[in-house]
């Protein structure tokens, strides 16, 4: 063989390899596809989309998070794919939104793992809170928006937040007339002692909660309190109650901007400025493919309206629905912050409607999380309530839209999908009392981590009061048998660094304060930092236990470590610059990792708070504000969720922080009827008013005007009972929420005595069970104890 036919023969060989490569286009199509198909339907047609709107409803345990990672790496793909067969590289990016920091960075991290499987780069998309996708753009545009960062302060006012306070005083002193009918109330006699006391109760309660629900339902829906007075018009009752309420909103919208402090809902009406001018709406589309939205059953009317101009076409900023890149995911039947937050399933459900007259609607019904036995009782529960529901109210909107968990098919690719249960998978207990509800709950558990002491267990309980006298009777008994007790509330409550580094400070700005001196004492008594010892009598006399005189009682050594650790503090005020006594404070009471990041955010917005005006006075003022109104949020440096699931642990949290999470076994005690679904309670200190209270009043009325159910707002008595109807609803959701949580064993319980209020647990009364309960016991009588 000559060279030359060497040659040839090689380069044949050559290319024959190289035709059996398959092309870029090829293998990114391929390993598409192998996504795509360990996907189950519900999760595919998410995956199959490619343009227009989307709206897909997702039972619980469905795998949304998985289902929406898959589909937006898939729809970045799709773009790569354009580009290969194109050459054109230009790209757009995905939004992915969804409702908590932790949800944004979990989605995060499976869309970098999906598009690794793709051997994609990493980018191409960005995942944010609803909130933080506003500050974004306003930050962008600070002329557009209206917002200079740098030179205002986020709040996240409650009802007794100074704004408020300040608010409610100010509305007083312009409306002496409306203010006189409220004093009046039903009936009064001009008595003078009961006219302090109802000044006290309006100014105090009844009127800074009517400010702070109404600022939130007609701010995070985008009605100014011009609106409010106009639909004030159309209501006739004895308080004007929507007349009021708009002059509080307008009261604290003039103090906000005077001061310049923002809440959440300025950071979405700024960014919504924004896009109303058409060259921002133009760069922001363009630089957008697709808005993907996660938990949107969760989103508010102004959060919906900034989605949708987003994801529309470049042409306007009122995107007709049709035109729309936006894939909507949610569970209305997982929706329980309605009652608190302007959230409302009814607009997501809404979305759903017109998405499938276009035939646009997915379904994810097929769940892996739970075993049959769970899934049947959580499908009865949906079921019963609906079927109740027209005989309690005639409104026609029913707590649940109708759609059944179904278990997923053989073949799931999800590890131990639908497990076997724990003995029977459903348990019904009606114990005599809430002692014997700790009892046979309490032998269950040891029954469980006996087996299996990599066990996840959880006990879901209504309000954080139930939480902590269960945490008190479970403590003993969980050390006993080695069972690590993870109380979510107590961990909460240990959101004392504002609290303690506020009593310190106010020791060092007045060490002779007998008070102040006690109150630094109990807290290094706390942190271990000073023995145990009488610290009333050490804290009488500040003077003498601080800087003893020759003459006085030579001290003892735990004394003088106590006095010696107070005169460093002293010191250290005298020594350090201002901004640098938050930090040393909190090294000198040896704080842990997620203690010092607290304390470090916290002396962060102090300093931001009061710049300008660095002095101990505004650093004391600023952080009275923080522990006495403000909801301080402390750093945690592990993720929360793994923290609630951890294998060996037994936790206690409610059912509202459940959401999204899962365990092996779920105990749910204490369902009673006059909590789950509970009545409208009226405090007797305001009850001279009416059997009403002016917020759910006038929160229902606000709901009906943006619902536009009717050309007239309902008036007092209409309102209260739709508001009543709002918060059944959402207790019955709350409870199935809770139900879902369990894979394995779901333990329920309504003991015949109970408390009628657990802010006085000793004081049992009988107490009927919760409906859904008793309706569940007639329906599963087998599975009952």
């Amino acid at each position: 063989m000559s060279k030359d036919n060497f040659m040839v023969i090689v380069n044949q060989e050559s290319l024959e390899i190289e035709d059996i490569q398959p092309s870029p286009a090829a293998k990114l199509r391929k390993n598409i596809d192998k996504i795509r198909h360990s996907l189950r339907p519900g999760q595919k047609q998410m995956a199959n989309w490619e343009s227009g709107p989307l709206a897909v409803s997702a039972v619980p345990g469905a795998g949304k998070s998985t289902g929406m990672a898959a589909a937006a790496a898939i729809a970045i793909a799709r773009q790569y794919q354009y580009s290969l067969t194109t050459g054109n590289n230009y790209r757009r990016q995905l939004v992915v939104v969804t409702f908590t920091r932790s949800a944004a960075a979990n989605l995060k991290l499976k869309i970098r793992d999906k598009l690794k499987k793709l051997s994609l780069p990493q980018t191409g998309f960005a995942v944010y809170t609803l909130h933080g996708l506003a500050l974004n753009i306003a930050n962008r545009y600070p002329d557009l928006s209206g917002l200079q960062l740098e030179n205002v302060t986020l709040i996240t006012p409650n009802q007794t937040h100074r704004f408020i306070r300040a608010a409610v005083e100010q509305w007083i002193t312009k409306n002496p007339e409306l203010y006189r009918r409220l004093l009046e109330g039903q009936k009064f006699d001009g008595e003078e002692t009961e006219k302090l006391r109802r000044q006290s109760v309006l100014r105090t309660e009844v009127l800074p909660d009517l400010a702070y629900t109404v600022i939130h339902e007609a701010k995070s829906s985008g009605i100014l309190p011009e609106k409010l007075y106009k639909w004030s018009e159309r209501t006739q009752d004895t308080y004007q109650i929507l007349q009021v309420a708009a002059g509080l909103y307008e009261q604290y919208q003039k103090l906000m901007a005077s001061q310049d402090f923002i809440d959440y809902d300025d950071m979405m009406l700024a960014a919504l400025r924004v896009l109303e001018n058409s060259s921002a709406r133009r760069i922001e589309q363009n630089q957008i493919f697709a808005i993907f939205e996660d938990e949107a059953q969760d989103s508010s009317p102004l959060q919906t309206q900034l989605l949708e101009i987003l994801a529309g076409e470049e042409d306007g900023n009122n995107a007709d629905q049709s035109t729309l890149n936006l894939v909507r995911v949610g569970d209305p039947n997982q929706a329980i912050n309605s009652t608190f937050t302007p959230a409302d399933p009814i607009y997501f459900r809404e979305f759903c409607k017109n998405c499938d007259i276009n035939q646009r609607l997915a379904t994810m019904n097929q769940a892996g999380r739970s075993s049959k036995i769970i899934i049947d009782a959580a499908n009865f529960a949906l079921e019963w309530v609906n079927s109740q529901w027209s005989t309690i109210t005639k409104n026609g909107q029913t707590p649940f839209l109708s759609q059944k968990i179904a278990a997923v098919n053989m073949g799931e690719p999800q590890l131990n999908a639908n497990p076997a249960p724990f003995g029977k998978g459903l348990e019904l207990y009606s114990p005599r009392d809430i002692h014997h509800t700790v009892e046979l709950l309490s032998q269950k558990v040891i029954e469980l981590f006996t087996q299996n002491s990599d066990s996840r267990a959880a006990v879901l309980v209504r309000e954080n009061r139930q939480g902590r006298w269960l945490t008190s009777a479970l403590e003993a008994i969980c050390q006993e048998h080695q069972i690590k007790l993870y109380d979510v509330g107590e961990m909460e409550r240990r959101s004392h660094v504002p609290q303690e580094i506020l009593s310190l400070l106010q020791f060092c700005d007045r060490p002779h304060s007998s008070d102040y001196l006690k109150a630094t004492l109990q807290v290094l008594v706390q942190r271990q930092l000073i023995p145990i010892q009488d610290i009333n009598s050490l804290a009488s006399i500040p003077e003498q236990f601080l800087y003893p005189g020759p003459l006085a009682t030579p001290q003892t050594e735990i004394v003088r470590k106590a006095a010696h650790l107070c005169r460093s503090l002293l010191h250290a005020r005298l020594e350090l610059p201002i901004y640098q006594i938050i930090p040393f404070l909190a090294l000198t009471l040896n704080y842990d990792q997620a203690e010092l990041a607290t304390a470090d955010k916290l002396a962060e917005r102090v300093n931001l708070q009061n710049w300008g005006n660095n002095s101990m006075g505004s650093m004391l003022s600023a952080l009275s504000e923080i522990v006495n109104s403000e909801r301080f949020e402390p750093v945690d440096t592990e993720n929360s969720e793994e923290q609630y699931t951890k294998k060996g642990q037994l936790t206690i949290t409610t059912m509202h922080k459940a959401k999204g999470l899962d365990w092996d076994y779920v105990f749910l005690p204490f369902l009673h009827e006059n909590l789950i679904p509970g009545k409208f309670w009226v405090p007797p200190q305001s009850q001279f008013l009416g059997d009403f209270t002016l917020s759910e009043v006038a929160r229902a009325q606000i709901r009906a005007g943006l619902h536009q159910q009717t050309e007239t707002i309902p008036n007092v008595s209409q309102a209260w009972e739709q508001a009543k109807y709002l918060k059944m609803a959402e207790e019955y959701r709350l409870l199935y929420v809770a139900m879902t949580r369990a894979k394995r064993l779901l333990w329920m319980s309504a003991a015949h005595q109970a408390p009628f209020t657990w802010s006085k647990p000793d004081s049992l009364q009988a107490s009927a069970p919760c409906p859904v309960f008793a309706a569940l016991e007639r329906q599963f009588s087998s599975y009952t104890n």
